[in-house]
């Protein structure tokens, strides 16, 4: 589909939104066990709220105060801008430039990625161009953004990727190479050897938590902030990590929580990106074939997947949003929601 069909696209499913039409559906759900009926209505569906983006990413709800209605956020990273969706007013930009500031052509991922609310209430951004972890104050706007952290002992970061703000302040984030203008291969940018994950406190200490991840992409707690989960973007070794959180603030040695080989054997496409965490535990991650939910087990330490929101595109990311229940999904050029019956962290 031509760039211009995809813009005409995106400009009549968000006056869709205005008109109150219904949504166009998407894709399909695999049930692979009777445990996702308490997760999914019989009756969900994949619907299309916006289309015609490059590569939609980092979803994030805004709730509202008093009489206003929330939001949803999300990047457009080779666009560099962040979109705001809303029931009301439908899709429009919110924020331009949303990961590089800088005057030159960078590279074909600039922008914005991974975005979160932290306990202050600020829209943290995980900075492609300008290589950094930023954090905005949504009631003041006009303030502009500050730096959380840009570089780990003194040499600059490749590309934070996502973000998870930890309720003691501190937020975690990833670093790997996407966002450089040769990505891995980058001998004149790149400053560090490794894609780490990395913590930045409230008063601006970096710590380097894992360094022996080759592609470290999506980030999240579990509802104790006991375990963090990491995705593996790497078609080799696509798994999603878990982590005992230690009491001050470090991790502890990895295991494989699930392992998305089969679906890479399978051509499925995407690979763990993106993922969140519901109140029971239940992780809903990006991977082949769209959102995969999966189940933890306490006594192996494991996850079982439960079902797949098959988009039928590779699947960045997603987020709970409205009273909780509701998963936004961005996934390559759309924007798609479902109505779930669990409940977002």
């Amino acid at each position: 589909m031509k760039k211009s069909a995809l813009l005409l696209l995106l400009t009549s499913i968000s006056y869709g939104a205005l008109a109150q039409t219904p949504y166009p559906t998407i894709g399909s759900i695999e049930r692979l066990d009777p445990k996702l009926d308490a997760l999914l209505p019989k009756d969900a569906k994949l619907e299309v709220l916006a289309s015609g983006f490059d590569w939609s990413e980092g979803p994030v709800w805004i709730k509202g105060s008093g009489n206003t209605d929330g939001y949803l956020l999300f990047s457009d990273v080779p666009q560099n801008t962040v979109y705001k969706w809303s029931e009301k007013e439908g899709c429009k930009p919110f924020m331009k430039p949303s990961g590089y500031t800088g005057v030159a052509p960078y590279s074909g991922e600039p922008g914005s990625n991974g975005l979160a609310v932290d306990a202050k209430g600020r829209l943290i951004s995980a900075e492609h161009g300008d290589r950094r972890i930023s954090a905005l104050s949504l009631a003041e706007r006009a303030g502009g953004k500050i730096t959380l952290a840009d570089q780990y002992k003194g040499k600059r970061f490749n590309s934070p990727n996502d973000v998870a703000p930890h309720s003691n302040g501190s937020v975690y984030f990833t670093d790997p190479p996407y966002g450089l203008p040769e990505r891995e291969k980058d001998t004149k940018t790149r400053e560090l050897a490794i894609h780490g994950v990395y913590r930045v406190t409230p008063d601006g200490n970096v710590t380097l938590l894992i360094d022996n991840l080759t592609r470290p992409n999506g980030i999240a707690f579990s509802p104790d902030e006991k375990t963090l989960y990491i995705a593996q973007s790497d078609p080799e070794k696509p798994y999603i990590m878990a982590y005992p959180v230690q009491a001050d603030g470090t991790v502890g040695k990895g295991r494989i929580f699930y392992d998305a080989s089969n679906g890479v054997r399978q051509n499925l496409p995407g690979l763990p990106d993106g993922l969140k965490v519901d109140k029971n535990g239940n992780v809903w991650s990006s991977g082949p074939g769209g959102i995969l939910i999966i189940a933890p087990d306490a006594a192996s330490g494991t996850g079982k997947l439960l079902g797949t929101l098959k988009t039928g595109v590779a699947t960045a990311n997603c987020a709970f949003g409205n009273d909780g229940s509701t998963l936004y999904i961005t996934a390559d050029m759309y924007l798609i929601r479902i109505k779930t019956m669990a409940k977002g962290l």
